[in-house]
């Protein structure tokens, strides 16, 4: 293997390790602060419920139940809380080993001798043997923000040429604020635009 297409491979496999090792982060993170917040949430909730009546509709209680649900799913995490956070701490060592090889190869004027390509897939073979394939929901998009956003990637971007839209932004996020936005808009102003559409139908005859 030529050294440009080592230097690939090793971008691509620092991709993979490195989101993976923030997939487990966001994980821990989630599984850590998410009840105390929905429960300072309920508590706050139900505490203006008292004096506020829109607060006490049948929308905002089944909102409120549905939080003690995602409350519950979390704390099945619970016991494998320090695994993720134990795993996500050897994915970065790893991270950082297929870091440190890819500047060696980087630096290398000379042919390669093979050697490099041997101790990444030792790398990798460490990686999925290591990685945790449960993830707690929504943990994907914690994960983008703490790969993309807080860490240095910098060598990873030399290789891959990564675009704000496509890879930075996680796809389901983007699908669940566009139906969002046309859900909101056929809410407020679904009549006017039906008014409209009729309006343009009975022109055209």
């Amino acid at each position: 293997m030529n050294k440009d297409d080592l230097l690939k491979q090793l971008a691509e496999a620092g991709y993979n390790i490195g989101y993976g090792a923030k997939k487990h982060f966001a994980t821990y993170d989630i599984v850590e602060k998410a009840p105390n917040l929905i429960n300072f949430l309920l508590i706050s909730i139900g505490i203006f419920a008292l004096f506020i009546d829109a607060l006490s509709t049948k929308i905002i209680s089944a909102v409120l139940i549905v939080f003690g649900i995602i409350g519950l799913h979390i704390n099945s995490y619970n016991d494998k809380q320090e695994d993720y956070n134990s795993t996500g701490k050897y994915l970065i060592q790893l991270f950082e080993e297929v870091k440190s090889l890819y500047y060696k190869v980087k630096a290398s004027e000379y042919n390669l001798d093979g050697n490099e390509q041997e101790e990444l897939k030792k790398i990798q073979s460490s990686y999925h043997r290591r990685a945790i394939s449960k993830q707690i929901l929504f943990s994907d998009w914690y994960a983008h923000y703490k790969f993309f956003w807080q860490h240095q990637i910098e060598w990873i971007e030399e290789q891959k040429k990564f675009s704000f839209w496509r890879d930075k932004v996680p796809l389901t996020l983007i699908l669940i604020l566009f139906a969002s936005i046309l859900i909101a808009v056929g809410y407020y102003y679904g009549e006017d635009i039906l008014n409209l559409m009729y309006s343009l139908k009975e022109t055209k005859k």
